[in-house]
């Protein structure tokens, strides 16, 4: 796989940081060390307004240790009721680290939905990277990401080397 020197670059600095991001207890989900996931924003919302959107700790929900919010109570009880749809791949860590069997925190307005499913990347760089191939991309993540979920950043970043 081919990456221009800007988007290496990019996620090599990224790995270095990863030690002082806080994630949830749960290694399996991205979150901060408040285990907010998405850094607060509605996963519902890529869905139901094609865009991102920033939620309120007045509407969250708790799923695999992490916490989620939500602009509305409408769509805390969609996400709810319907967790795996709404819920982003791959514990909402990058996609395109982990179509690269690394783990890398994201940046939830460098997203987009395929086939139903939300995909968050690193940056808006690495997200022109992950979109040169997405059925690929999900291919290789899909294939990494059960070995891969296990790890923390770290650990992950060490098995590659």
């Amino acid at each position: 796989m081919r990456l221009n020197k800007l988007v290496k670059s990019t996620l090599a600095a990224t790995a270095l940081m990863a030690s002082a991001i806080g994630f949830a207890a749960d290694i399996d989900i991205n979150a901060d060390a408040n285990d907010l996931a998405i850094k607060g924003y509605d996963t519902v919302a890529y869905f139901t307004m094609s865009k991102p959107v920033l939620g309120s700790a007045e509407f969250s929900a708790n799923y695999k240790n992490a916490t989620y919010h939500f602009v509305s109570a409408e769509h805390r009880d969609l996400f709810k009721a319907n967790q795996e749809k709404y819920a982003p791949q791959f514990g909402g860590f990058c996609a395109m680290g982990t179509a690269m069997n690394l783990k890398f925190d994201v940046d939830p307005t460098a997203w987009k939905v395929v086939d139903g499913k939300l995909y968050l990347n690193l940056n808006k760089d690495v997200q022109k990277a992950w979109l040169r191939d997405v059925p690929g991309n999900i291919k290789t993540a899909e294939t990494n990401w059960p070995e891969l979920k296990g790890l923390t950043p770290e650990e992950a970043q060490a098995k590659n080397g």
